[in-house]
């Protein structure tokens, strides 16, 4: 039967430069990728080549000759190339650091939303309308007549203040009945009220997504897997006499920290998913790549990874310490993925899989895609 994907009737997922869109009926929830979030772009360029801090050797100083101050002045003296460098290198180690702990993102469980409080009338305001609408066309020495004229603007303005008050609190318990009803089916998982709720939470995600159905407690996930580019060809590290490099990133080791990346992209929507929608006990998802273009010049997508992970399967799991690969691969209840050598995600062959293949005809490209 191959791997199942829920996918809402009349869903259709548009896949562009600016994100992922998922349109059903007159809803649409636009997903942006890229344009600044750590993740999907290092922004950083080209990483370049520079020599070691130290030479080979260093030169002798004569026996018995006092060292200068401007020799000590230039040791102490930063190039600004070596400047440069470390601050290359340190970035670097930034993002490499993110790629490796997106995963252990933390999303707080979602609660059931209430009312606020209205805001109170102004008191004063409305005593002094009353008070002086009152007074018009009384002269000041008819104090008799000024008085009952007052005691009659304050009951009037005590009045208006009770129904403002009365109006207020009624406004709010019919906006609380709304969000309890809308509470209640997030509980139920009502399909619309699901995918409008994660379309909503994963607007501003690092790694686009989209949900694509509920069936029951299980809801389908589209993942837009960020390119290969986002592993920088060189790490940050030192040589063995402690000079500072940037070294180049052998193939291997390279596509094990893309195979990380992806892994952790999709646990924290996952993570995600679940925190904002209580009722869902199962995440299905598939990460989708852009893959160039056919011999038609149309731009078409890869499907590096497919699965399904469950609540209760994701509990317990050491965070702090697990890679996102081994929390992938030990906690999904199904796993679809291609790995060569064990570490370097290959796109999937979905000829056995006709749901996913289904799902890639609902996902239109357009043309100025690039990632």
């Amino acid at each position: 039967m191959g791997f199942s994907v829920k996918i809402a009737p009349g869903v259709r997922v548009r896949a562009s430069s600016r994100g992922i869109r998922t349109s059903i009926g007159p809803r649409a929830a636009r997903l942006h990728v890229g344009g600044g979030r750590t993740g999907f772009s290092t922004g950083m360029g080209p990483v370049g080549y520079y020599t070691s801090l130290g030479g080979s050797g260093r030169r002798q100083r004569p026996a018995g000759r006092r060292p200068s101050a401007g020799s000590y002045q230039r040791q102490l003296t930063v190039s600004p190339a070596a400047a440069a460098k470390a601050d290359k290198a340190r970035r670097l180690s930034q993002h490499f650091q993110a790629l490796l702990n997106v995963h252990r993102e933390t999303f707080e469980p979602a609660q059931p939303p209430i009312a606020p409080a209205p805001p109170a009338p102004d008191a004063e305001a409305i005593r002094a309308h009353h008070r002086q609408a009152a007074l018009a066309g009384i002269g000041l020495f008819k104090r008799r007549e000024r008085a009952a004229a007052l005691e009659r603007a304050d009951r009037a303005a005590e009045a208006q203040l009770q129904a403002q008050r009365a109006e207020a609190h009624r406004m709010q318990a019919a906006y609380q009945a709304e969000l309890d009803a809308w509470w209640a089916a997030l509980l139920r998982n009502e399909p619309d009220t699901v995918i409008g709720t994660l379309a909503e939470a994963f607007e501003d995600n690092e790694a686009a997504a989209a949900p694509l159905g509920v069936d029951g407690d299980e809801v389908s996930v589209v993942v837009l897997a960020p390119p290969e580019s986002i592993v920088p060809e060189r790490m940050p590290g030192t040589t063995a006499s402690g000079n500072l490099s940037l070294r180049k990133l052998p193939k291997g080791e390279r596509a094990a920290l893309y195979t990380q990346a992806v892994m952790g992209h999709a646990l924290a929507t996952m993570k995600e998913a679940l925190a904002v929608a209580p009722g869902i006990q199962q995440v299905r998802l598939i990460a989708l790549r852009y893959a160039g273009t056919d011999a038609y010049g149309q731009p078409k997508m890869d499907c590096l990874l497919a699965g399904r992970w469950t609540r209760q399967g994701l509990r317990g799991v050491a965070w702090a310490t697990a890679d996102a690969a081994t929390v992938a691969e030990d906690t999904a209840a199904e796993l679809l993925a291609k790995l060569r050598a064990g570490k370097e995600l290959q796109p999937l062959d979905l000829s056995s899989h006709p749901q996913l293949q289904q799902l890639l005809k609902v996902v239109d490209i357009e043309p100025e895609f690039r990632s």
